[in-house]
């Protein structure tokens, strides 16, 4: 295998609250109040809607996409969902560094290191609101492809929540049958004091519509029989995805990491939650290009230290 590449679960289009549009000559991100299933193709439009979008939106009778019939692939929630704290340099648009709260792997002059990781409202390095909550939820739609997924970013703090809590819950009350639930993304609205009342939405996960919870386990006992019988190996599948997302620092590759940056981690002027796959959209700002990036910052203020220790 090689290293320093993240093997994650095929992708075979993304899941999102939003998009991101052209205003002023900016590019920025704008919300929704309903999910849309792209595929991985771009036009001068935007990203080419997924044929399972047209598909589930016909079904919810209303042409709103609020709920999507999901599974997901792995037993261990941790793989479904990573979420962690990111930091990206928002020009060169390559990650900095990737803590969990306790630990973080950061770029630093000298290549890459592990250290402490305070949280952002505790790090010198996040000051400013450069480092936020980033989560990746891969889920299944439809019985196509048994192994490929769909994506959905988000860096919501109760998107990310509620989807770690649903996911962990479910698989303590199936019996570590979390990969054979029958379950359903929801999204939901509320309103808060930051959001000045207006309704934000996030992402929930639920079992299906139409099913009880006690259904739910009964339908994925049948399912894990079913697939044992066949020779599916749940636990070598689990096993093989913790290795390959371990294989690499960060997860992103590097034909990904510009979109990520432009609809996650813009420039902004302020704002309390960037990303339109989350709970808000962003009013971004243009900074010039002359002036040094974060790494370059960080380059400096590196070098400074040696020399003052040297």
């Amino acid at each position: 295998m090689i290293k320093g590449l993240a093997i994650t679960p095929p992708i075979l289009g993304r899941i999102s609250i939003g998009r991101v549009v052209e205003k002023n000559g900016k590019r920025i991100p704008e919300k929704d109040d309903q999910f849309t299933i792209t595929s991985q193709v771009q036009n001068r439009d935007g990203w080419v809607n997924h044929p399972f979008d047209e598909d589930l939106r016909n079904k919810s009778g209303n042409g709103k996409l609020r709920s999507i019939p999901v599974r997901v692939l792995f037993n261990d929630p941790d793989l479904n969902l990573r979420a962690e704290y990111s930091l990206f340099d928002r020009q060169s648009g390559r990650p900095l560094c990737v803590g969990n709260g306790e630990t973080c792997k950061r770029y630093t002059p000298s290549g890459m290191q592990s250290l402490p990781c305070p949280s952002p409202d505790a790090c010198e390095l996040a000051k400013g609101g450069l480092c936020k909550p980033y989560g990746r939820l891969n889920v299944k739609i439809g019985d196509d492809d048994e192994l490929g997924t769909f994506i959905f970013r988000t860096t919501g703090f109760n998107s990310i929540r509620s989807l770690a809590a649903r996911l962990s819950y479910y698989q303590a009350v199936s019996g570590n049958l979390l990969a054979c639930l029958p379950l359903e993304l929801r999204l939901r609205g509320k309103s808060t004091t930051l959001s000045h009342r207006s309704a934000i939405y996030y992402v929930d996960l639920t079992v299906r519509e139409g099913l009880t919870l006690e259904e739910a386990i009964t339908e994925a006992r049948q399912n894990d029989l079913r697939r044992k019988s066949g020779g599916y190996d749940q636990v070598a599948l689990d096993a093989a995805a913790s290795q390959g997302f371990g294989n690499a620092a960060f997860e992103e590759s590097e034909e990904e990491i510009a979109d990520i940056v432009e609809e996650f981690f813009p420039v902004d002027a302020g704002i309390n939650d960037a990303g339109y796959g989350t709970e808000a959209a962003n009013t971004v700002t243009t900074i010039p290009k002359e002036k040094p990036s974060l790494r370059e910052k960080l380059d400096k203020k590196a070098a400074g230290l040696s020399s003052v220790t040297a």
